[in-house]
């Protein structure tokens, strides 16, 4: 058996550190709409000079740079206003840069996939390890002028980040493209024109603690007034005192309505931004605010009483239960959802099967086990190849989001979290529980058992089943050998090591024989029969 790699304990899930809640701002006049309307075209189009700075910056940015830029902009807007706006435009940045260095770790990636295959024959067979050499010489003369252009993108990549260059485009780059497949898009040249000047506008403002309502420049009053601090060019349109403009909309806060009242009542810091959905013609708020992290229990206390086990899939969640000795109790549950059409209707579908599954969870007062999956390397078409189902399969597993929401949705309801190392849960459940927990009414699936496997890695149970043991008198009574490491024992999950030599182990492997082997006694090609003949006596001094 091949060398595994080393497999990582698991871990109790952190907490959110922060929250997010949004309603829709509704009975809005034409004036309000107006008046949102310029104060966002006019402090977008600062926030955009104000990133074409930063990045022009780049490395060489310091605190005077950055007091320059904010002076710049408070006499166009407001101290406050510029605060947000250069704290947008340092984020934007840093996200710019955290993507530079993912996109260069895939080039790289990319690189030594090729320059392997590369390395071997036409049509040799790769193992489970490493991928084999291109299937025909046409592929693998496109492959060599591949290499080629990733070798200079990523040269290009490598001096854009030693320079601090980045290249980001606000509103999206996506939306950007999309001017050019309108037809596609379905939608016309204007549009287009009114989401790419909305994606563009900004009205976000950082909360303060200890100012009025938490926020001084958009203000959310508990009784659910909105006013915004105009800028001072747009001081003129102000109907209410201190150049402030209260919207008609009174909002309310369905989800977390209550905690955001407290804050709000007690002048604690909540963020708001305020943004216009073009295609459904509405304008949201959406209220932000930091949390402490939550306490996490020990990993001892979440196997209290087993715990559920967690498999995720591109269109279900397979789960079963586990008592606190690895067993599987109960019927494997499935929780459905459908991947299909709009980002909304995707971000549903999961929250509606993970709040299926936590309250099944808070019903059983269990935690719940889940792997620690990250697909970011395993999405390259290098790696795969002509495997493009397999590469749209793992593209399609909401991994990031899924994860995120059930932290989130988990530490609402007091439920604890254990994440696991994914590495081989699907093959060895398989292998070792598929079989065994199947019978004439019930049909295990490779995906419950694989649930089963990462509930027994959660608990610190060994998810390989060892063979039964021969009978006593063939065992040479040397005991049990389904007995199970105990949790701290080093390689509990690695294969056994191979020594050589007798099963029953009663002669060391490396012995020396002791008794002559002779040599045959039997007349081969005799005509009618075998003449057995006795070798002569060993002469000894």
């Amino acid at each position: 058996m091949a060398d595994l790699r080393s497999i990582d304990p698991p871990f109790v899930a952190p907490g959110p550190c922060g929250v997010a809640i949004r309603t829709s701002l509704g009975r809005l006049t034409s004036e309000d709409d107006k008046v949102l309307r310029l104060v966002g075209a006019h402090l977008g189009s600062l926030a955009s000079k104000d990133l074409g700075r930063r990045c022009a910056d780049g490395l060489e940015h310091s605190t005077d740079t950055w007091a320059q830029r904010k002076r710049a902009l408070t006499q166009e807007s407001s101290s406050r206003w510029a605060g947000s706006i250069t704290k947008a435009s340092h984020d934007q940045w840093a996200l710019a840069r955290r993507a530079q260095l993912a996109h260069i770790h895939g080039l790289e990636a990319g690189i030594r996939t090729i320059a392997h295959r590369l390395s071997l024959p036409v049509g040799q067979k790769g193992t489970k390890r490493a991928p084999g050499g291109y299937r025909s010489a046409q592929e693998r003369f496109a492959k060599t002028r591949r290499l080629h252009v990733l070798q200079d993108r990523l040269t290009t990549e490598r001096a854009d980040r030693e320079a601090g260059r980045v290249r980001v485009t606000r509103g999206g780059r996506r939306l950007l493209n999309t001017r050019h497949n309108l037809v596609k898009a379905q939608l016309t040249a204007e549009q287009w024109r009114r989401r790419w000047e909305a994606e563009r506008w900004f009205l976000a403002a950082e909360g303060e603690s200890g100012k009025r309502f938490g926020n001084e420049t958009i203000r959310v009053t508990p009784d659910g007034e909105v006013s915004i601090k105009l800028p001072a060019p747009l001081a003129y349109l102000a109907n209410s005192n201190h150049g402030r403009y209260v919207l008609a909309s009174r909002v309310v806060f369905r989800h977390r309505g209550d905690e955001w009242a407290d804050r709000v009542g007690a002048n604690r810091a909540v963020a708001y931004r305020i943004h216009h959905d073009v295609p459904r013609g509405r304008w949201y708020v959406t209220a932000s605010w930091t949390t402490p992290p939550a306490l996490t229990v020990p990993l001892a206390q979440a196997r209290t009483g087993g715990l559920i086990g967690v498999d995720t899939n591109t269109d279900h969640l397979a789960a079963w239960r586990l008592d606190e000795h690895g067993n599987p109790v109960g019927r494997p549950r499935c929780f459905f959802y459908d991947l299909s059409g709009s980002a909304n209707h995707r971000d549903a579908q999961v929250r509606h099967a993970l709040t299926r599954l936590l309250h099944w969870a808070a019903r059983r007062n269990l935690s719940i086990a889940v792997e620690d999956l990250d697909f970011t390397a395993e999405k390259t078409r290098e790696k795969h190849g002509r495997r493009k189902r397999f590469r749209k399969l793992i593209s399609g597993m909401p991994v990031a989001r899924l994860r995120a929401r059930l932290v989130s949705m988990a530490a609402e309801l007091g439920i604890t979290v254990v994440a696991v190392d994914p590495a081989y849960t699907s093959r060895w459940g398989a292998e070792h529980w598929q079989k065994p927990l199947t019978s004439k009414t019930r049909k295990t699936t490779r995906h419950d058992s694989a649930a089963v496997a990462i509930g027994r890695r959660a608990l610190g149970h060994r998810i390989r089943r060892r063979t039964a043991p021969p009978h006593d008198d063939q065992s040479d009574r040397r005991g049990h050998r389904t007995a199970q490491a105990g949790h701290g024992t080093r390689g509990r999950e690695e294969p056994r090591p191979r020594i050589p030599g007798p099963r029953t182990g009663c002669m060391p492997p490396d012995a020396e024989r002791t008794r002559a082997t002779s040599a045959s006694t039997t007349v081969r090609d005799a005509p009618d029969m075998q003449v057995w003949v006795q070798d002569s006596l060993l002469l000894t001094d």
